[in-house]
């Protein structure tokens, strides 16, 4: 039983399997299309070779879809476009141009299939698909749904629909050549390998912008885009070039296709709260429109536009009612051109000449206000959603009915608009450059052709569309205007120029187009901004000036940029320049170093010399002490003159004559050498002054020196009471030698190894040059000076010993009081001299000279001359000479005894004169 309920289940799965095949093959055989796109256009197709496709935005939106159905349905379109339908009747004139001309395509016409994108791309895209199969046939017949073979399209419009377009007819390349499409995206041939275009890429209009902004001076612009390819590729485009320019952009908001309050506001409050007053707009003006109704219902105003060329020229914007908010624009142009025979062919349109004609209809219906007999065609209906967030739903069908006898001369707007022809003439050059490439095609030599093998030809209307594209890269024709039309391997326009438009009121209070300039551009790599006349410009600000677009004012000079964290670069803070550093021009970021001999002012703007400071002639430190050095040296002088006088007197004979003489001469040369030390430094100068200082001081100790000895041996005796063996007084003369050579010797040695130098010291103060010596050698400095302070070390315990010789004028003393005098001042001149800096450290040294020259002069010499001068009747050989109380009596101690003694035997216990 088991078995048998198994049989009759596989049967019945086996009768059902054999029903369902037999019921899919009788579908397969009655496949129909379930429906039709809802497509609105022109075509002729009939009696010609070859059809041009073309796609334009007649209308600028789509009715929305009932959400409730569930089935796939083709929206119906809204909105008339006047500015769409001139570009598709411009198509038609052309290839009827074309048609009548003998030098093109002599042996072939052209028809054309013309649909509405209503500008968005599930129209494109349906018009594509019709474009390739037809909507009419059971089998699609590729390329042949006319009953013509398609050789290219024309559009499709915005630069999405472009793309979403190109996406399906680059797959079997077809050629598709653009008139409005700027988006950079489609020079990729890898995604677009059939797309070309008679219009620049964005990628050339971004660096328009970039270099117009540079050249007002703008470094703080904000960016709206449409949330679609043409703006988000153009904005991605401008960022970039701006960022290359070091330059800012404030912020980038998006403007909804489909409207949404929150996105609106968003770029509402984007452009009221920006401090950026210069704002790049990169959208169509089909999408620009409910921005620019949203910028008058907040009243924001003395803003600076700049405009792309989608809606630049645009009549549905530049509407005067909007010009005191977008007044001033300023922005970039296809070049325009007079299209000759195209005004006659615009006028001649009528709803008359075919009832079935919807388009023509329409663009009546909606330019005369009226509704056509008999006509079921709506107008002005608009199904978008207003500001409030709800949905308007009109159909303004107006009770007036058109009677046909009304004139076209009496309209006013986009479409009889014949003055700016700048896309216009775009869809005039796209049909040419299919039309040139058909027509080299065609006059191909069999083997000369271009394609492998053996050099054959394509022939029309059977040639392969990668054929065609052959002749379309790179392609170069004259148009009717004399302009050459050349494109490049990427189908990009090659070179040409932007027309630089700026808004202005006219006389009759409407918005002219008014041109201030113009970028040229060769490639993408040859650019020129020309601008004659800056003040040609109409600014709509409130002081009808260049608006200043800035985040942060230009750094004055004498700051630098300081960068702020998470901010763009065009955003920072002004940091004065460190001392030594200065910005001399505007808005540097970085403060340059002032050279060696260079400082900052105080603004710290500019480099300025900096203060040389040395010990000079005219200042009142340094006059005051070559006053003191000059009377010092005078005094000396005047005490020599005295003791030349009076050179016979016993008091000037004691304790020989002429080492005073040589003294009161080295004195003389120690305060004039302090004079060497004023003034600013030499070299000569710096090698004269220590060797002079030292030398001067070695003949002066060197010949206390030589008296001290005299004393030391007069006290030798005293104490040992006995009569000593002394020396002749030319030792003494001989020791000053001796000790005058050695020193003489060290510094030449000094002067020729490692002399001095001027030294520049900008150590101790940066904003000064201190000119001082370098002393070269210390270790020579050291020797002379050392071999100066060993004479005043033997002259000081030399004359300490002998201190309390029993004289009526104690010489020993006064010149143990002279050398106190040399050392307090020395000793207290080395933390003096290392505590201070620059010219004043001279002034010690200086002041040290003075004081232990005085204080030699005053305590060796000045009580003599009190004697001599002032006490006569004390310099006598008696007075002078005196006894000295021991018990040896016939011991001579003062300086007239010895001399005495001297004169009787050759042997003396002390030197005489």
């Amino acid at each position: 039983m088991a078995s048998r309920k198994i049989c009759l289940a596989l049967g019945f799965l086996a009768f059902l399997w054999a029903k369902l095949g037999a019921q899919n093959k009788t579908e397969e055989l009655q496949c129909r299309l379930m429906g039709k796109f809802n497509l609105t256009g022109y075509v002729d197709a009939k009696n010609h070779s070859l059809i041009i496709a073309g796609l334009f935005p007649i209308h600028s939106r789509t009715i929305p879809v009932d959400e409730s159905i569930l089935e796939p349905v083709s929206p119906m379109c809204e909105g008339f476009n006047f500015r769409g339908f001139r570009w598709m009747k411009t198509m038609i004139h052309t290839i009827k141009e074309i048609n009548e001309r003998k030098d093109i395509l002599p042996n072939h016409t052209l028809g054309y299939q013309i649909f509405d994108s209503c500008y968005t791309i599930t129209k494109a895209m349906e018009s594509a698909l019709v474009f390739l199969t037809g909507q009419e046939e059971f089998k699609p017949n590729f390329r042949n749904s006319t009953g013509s073979i398609l050789a290219a399209l024309v559009g499709s419009g915005g630069s999405s629909l472009s793309v979403a377009a190109s996406r399906i007819l680059g797959l079997y390349y077809l050629p598709q050549v653009g008139y409005t499409s700027s988006c950079s995206i489609l020079s990729d041939k890898f995604q677009f390998p059939s797309y070309l275009r008679v219009i620049p890429s964005d990628k050339i209009q971004s660096e328009a912008m970039v270099n117009l902004i540079k050249h007002f001076g703008w470094v703080w612009v904000g960016a709206i885009a449409a949330d679609d390819d043409y703006g988000k590729y153009g904005v991605k485009t401008f960022k970039e070039k701006m960022e290359t320019a070091n330059l800012c952009v404030a912020f980038s908001e998006t403007i909804p296709k489909i409207y949404s309050n929150e996105k609106m506001q968003k770029a509402v409050n984007a452009v009221k709260n920006s401090t950026a007053r210069v704002i790049v707009l990169y959208t169509s003006d089909i999408d620009l429109s409910p921005f620019v109704l949203e910028m008058i219902h907040h009243n924001i105003t003395d803003r600076t536009w700049i405009a792309s060329e989608a809606w630049i020229t645009s009549a549905l914007i530049a509407k005067p009612e909007y010009f005191p908010y977008f007044g001033g624009s300023i922005g970039f142009a296809i070049p325009r051109a007079v299209i000759p025979g195209l005004k006659e062919f615009l006028y001649d349109v009528h709803p008359s000449k075919d009832p079935n004609d919807v388009l023509t209809i329409e663009f009546w219906q909606t330019a005369f206000n009226c509704t056509w007999p008999n006509s079921s065609v709506p107008y002005n209906v608009d199904h978008r959603v207003n500001m409030t967030g709800k949905e308007d739903r009109l159909y303004d069908m107006s009770d007036h009915l058109c009677t046909g006898e009304e004139k076209l001369e009496d309209l006013k707007n986009t479409y009889l608009d014949i003055s700016q022809l700048r896309t216009t003439n775009n869809v005039k050059q796209a049909v040419y450059t299919i039309a040139y490439a058909l027509d080299r095609l065609s006059r191909c030599q069999e083997g000369r052709g271009p394609y492998s093998p053996n050099n054959t030809c394509a022939y029309i209307p059977t040639f392969d569309l990668w054929q065609l594209m052959y002749y379309m890269k790179e392609i170069s024709f004259e148009m009717h205007d004399g302009k050459q039309m050349i494109l490049d391997e990427n189908g990009d326009v090659f070179s040409g120029h932007y027309d630089i438009l700026n808004w202005q009121l006219d006389d009759n209070g409407e918005i002219s187009f008014a041109t201030v300039g113009k970028f040229n551009f060769k490639s993408t790599t040859k650019f020129e901004l020309v601008i004659p006349n800056n003040s040609s410009i109409f600014w709509n600000t409130e002081s009808s000036k260049l608006p200043y677009s800035v985040c942060t004012d230009v750094c004055p000079p004498g700051t630098r940029k300081g960068v702020r964290q998470g901010q763009p670069i065009c955003c920072f803070d002004c940091i004065p320049c460190a001392d030594g550093y200065v910005s001399e021009k505007p808005g540097q970021r970085e403060c340059d170093s002032c050279g060696e001999d260079d400082w900052s002012n105080a603004q710290k703007s500019k480099c300025v010399p900096k203060e040389v400071e040395f010990l000079a002639y005219e200042e009142a430190l340094g006059f005051t002490l070559v006053i003191l050095s000059i009377f010092g040296a005078l005094v000396v002088l005047a005490v020599m003159a005295v003791y030349v006088i009076h050179r016979h007197t016993p008091l000037v004979k004691a304790n020989d004559r002429e080492l005073s003489f040589l003294l009161q001469m080295s004195l003389v040369i120690i305060l004039l050498s302090s004079m060497l030390f004023i003034g600013k430094p030499l070299n000569w100068s710096c090698m004269a002054r220590q060797t002079t200082l030292a030398l001067g001081f070695c003949l002066c100790l060197s010949s206390i020196l030589g008296k001290t000895i005299s004393l030391f041996f007069a006290y030798r005796i005293s104490v040992s009471k006995t009569r000593l063996i002394s020396m002749h007084p030319i030792i003494r003369k001989l020791i000053v030698l001796i000790c005058v050579l050695g020193e003489i010797g060290v510094c030449s040695a000094y002067l020729v190894l490692e002399p001095p130098r001027v030294y520049k010291n900008i150590e101790p103060q940066n904003v000064k040059i201190i000119f001082e010596c370098n002393e070269g050698s210390i270790e020579f400095l050291c020797s002379i000076f050392g071999f100066d302070v060993l004479l005043a070390l033997l002259c000081f315990l030399t004359t300490f010993v002998a201190r309390q010789l029993p004289d009526n004028y104690y010489e020993g003393k006064c010149i143990t009081f002279g050398m106190l005098v040399f050392f307090i001042v020395w000793i207290s001149f080395v933390p003096a001299y290392l505590s201070t800096k620059g010219k004043f450290k001279v002034a010690v040294e200086i002041f040290a000279i003075l004081a232990s020259s005085y204080g030699l002069l005053g305590c060796i010499f000045l009580p003599k001359c009190f004697i001599i001068l002032l006490r006569p009747k004390r310099n006598t050989e008696e007075t002078v000479g005196g006894r000295v109380p021991t018990v040896d009596r016939s011991i001579q101690l003062t300086s007239a005894s010895v001399s005495s003694e001297l004169n009787n035997t050759a042997v003396s216990t002390v030197l005489d004169e």
